[in-house]
């Protein structure tokens, strides 16, 4: 696509990209990590185990050459002894081959993380076509583990032959030592040999591991237009078009409830209409709408204003009116300045009645007495 339309590839992976990427089993890998963590592992569990299992296969060896001519003669017996060798040399390594099977299970998911698919387990016409195998034998992926291969090679040799030099005077030295001690001797030397040559392996890692997450990267990079088109086929589809709109609703929503109790006046129809007004002398202005709806959200306002002692008046026409005219947040109509004046007049002179700064309740106005301009009345539904 990159080719035909003449872009080339310069943006990063989206979200969406990688996902789907992670879906057809395509994560970033490092053979070489894996080997090294295996390599290393087996090293120190070597030197762990390596004495006692160096004991027990020299003690199970005994046992082999000594049996007697009976035994040898008779092929159940043998099988009861070759039955017994067997478990003996698993009691012996089974805990090299705890912490390998822990490695091996563990070290292909450092790098990438943890991902089935079975997206990558369906068969493909690819992986058997002979153009594509020799697409990918002169590829430059297929170059980069030629020199790879390489450098192990002289990485891990170099490392190889320093080691048999420093350790020429000890190996000499195991033909002057007893059978036993000799013994114990060479398996330390071969471990600690084994592990100095494992964690040469580390340098290739440590170039490997960033190339492939480069390489990945790079791979999946995406041209601008292809970023274009995701979002525009995200953002197309409906159900998506729905959830962002629900979402956004909600938000909306929980922050217009939250303004309720900060509320002068909740205006209602009663049933069908609510809006809260609240003035603010600090603001300036007129009156602006805090909150506004209808049917269950409306029924929701007047619940939070009589949790919080908000003052609920009923005046049908100027609800409507107020719901029709006015935006959320924004000051109320022009035309409607006289008729909210009316209805704040009454609330705060109910607020002082409360506060005992007036002997007289003051009377709420009746729908007649509010006046609505004919521009901004709206029959009932």
């Amino acid at each position: 696509m990159a080719e035909d339309s003449g872009q080339e590839k310069t943006e990063d992976p989206t979200s969406k990209r990688l996902q789907d990427a992670r879906e057809k089993g395509d994560v970033p890998r490092s053979k070489e990590l894996t080997t090294t963590a295996l390599l290393m592992v087996a090293g120190f569990a070597a030197l762990i185990f390596g004495s006692q299992i160096a004991v027990d296969m020299m003690a199970l060896m005994k046992a082999n050459f000594a049996l007697d001519r009976k035994a040898i003669s008779d092929p159940s017996q043998m099988i009861e002894h070759l039955v017994q060798a067997l478990m003996d040399a698993f009691l012996s390594l089974w805990g090299l081959f705890v912490l390998l099977a822990i490695a091996a299970l563990l070290s292909p998911i450092a790098l990438g993380g943890w991902n089935f698919s079975g997206q990558a387990l369906q068969p493909k016409g690819s992986r058997i076509n002979p153009l594509s195998g020799l697409k990918r034998m002169f590829s430059l992926n297929s170059l980069v583990e030629l020199l790879k291969g390489t450098a192990k090679f002289l990485v891990v040799g170099t490392v190889a032959i320093l080691v048999l030099m420093i350790d020429r005077p000890e190996i000499a030295s195991l033909a002057k030592q007893a059978t036993e001690v000799a013994i114990g001797h060479a398996v330390e030397i071969v471990v600690w040999s084994f592990l100095v040559m494992s964690a040469a392996m580390i340098l290739i890692s440590v170039v490997d591991v960033p190339f492939q997450l480069y390489s990945y990267k790079k791979k999946l990079k995406m041209t601008l237009q292809e970023v274009k088109d995701e979002m525009k086929n995200a953002e197309g589809k409906p159900e998506v078009k729905g959830k962002i709109r629900q979402l956004q609703l909600e938000m909306s929503r929980r922050r217009m409830m939250k303004e309720v109790p900060e509320a002068d006046v909740v205006i209602t129809n009663p049933t069908h209409y609510a809006v809260a007004i609240r003035y603010d002398p600090e603001r300036g202005g007129a009156p602006f709408v805090v909150a506004m709806g209808v049917d269950f959200v409306a029924l929701r306002i007047r619940e939070i204003a009589q949790e919080h002692e908000v003052p609920i008046l009923a005046s049908p026409a100027l609800a409507r009116a107020l719901y029709h005219a006015s935006e959320l947040g924004d000051e109320v109509p022009v035309g409607l300045y006289k008729s909210v004046a009316q209805v704040l007049a009454y609330v705060f002179q109910l607020k002082r009645y409360r506060q005992r700064l007036e002997s007289e309740e003051p009377i709420a106005p009746g729908e007649d007495e509010i006046e609505i301009p004919g521009a901004f009345r709206v029959d009932p539904e």
